[in-house]
């Protein structure tokens, strides 16, 4: 394989974070590293980046990792013609905390952005704490995407506010004035709801997709 150019990999870097109209925190905060580490990879000072932080940075771009160091499988240099292109994305509000009696997307329950393929509708982000819904494929970390809905069917995973100020990601399920919402994990037991407890559970939305970064 032709050997690796740092300073390609470092021109196509920031040409693509300004494609995506990302800062360096927000890109930072997306590869999961410093922005003064990113910062020094866009400029070639760090000649020698780990795979895993290219592969961390690619997928926070939305490329193929082959397509940020320059190469195809054989060897070609950039670009990749056998390559499809990243997807079209836009951007959504990544929720944090949400506050009781305001609205969903209020500005104070916002904490970043996250970028999302235009091929999925969705209204906001979650990110997925705990090992609650691995059964589901959905590991501590994930970016979950949630259509803002105040309702979901039988079954389907939806993000849904049960404290004062959090949210929690579970598949739900309503028998008759009873509601439980069901982990994916057997360690974990369900949260049932029933009677004058079920006023204090609010549907934020569907969750419709989720995204993994690759972490060092």
């Amino acid at each position: 394989m032709k050997e690796l150019n740092y300073m390609e990999i470092a021109n196509r870097l920031k040409t693509r974070r300004l494609q995506m109209n990302y800062t360096y925190q927000e890109l930072a905060d997306q590869a999961g590293m410093s922005k003064s580490t990113l910062q020094r990879y866009e400029t070639g000072a760090i000649k020698n980046i780990p795979i895993a932080r290219l592969k961390s940075l690619s997928a926070a771009l939305n490329m193929d990792p082959k397509e940020l160091i320059g190469m195809e499988e054989e060897g070609s240099p950039y670009p990749a013609k056998n390559l499809l292109p990243p997807p079209e994305v836009y951007r959504v509000p990544r929720l944090g905390q949400i506050a009781c009696g305001q609205p969903i997307l209020a500005e104070q329950n916002i904490e970043n952005y996250d970028l999302v393929p235009v091929s999925i509708r969705c209204d906001f982000t979650l990110i997925c704490r705990g090992d609650s819904m691995i059964g589901a494929g959905i590991e501590d970390g994930d970016i979950v995407y949630i259509r803002e809905q105040p309702e979901v069917e039988t079954g389907e995973i939806a993000a849904v506010m049960v404290g004062e100020d959090e949210a929690t990601l579970k598949r739900f399920k309503r028998i008759g004035d009873t509601v439980l919402l069901i982990p994916e994990n057997s360690s974990y037991e369900p949260m049932v709801f029933a009677g004058g407890a079920m006023n204090g559970v609010r549907v934020l939305g569907k969750a419709v997709g989720f995204t993994r970064h690759f972490k060092d």
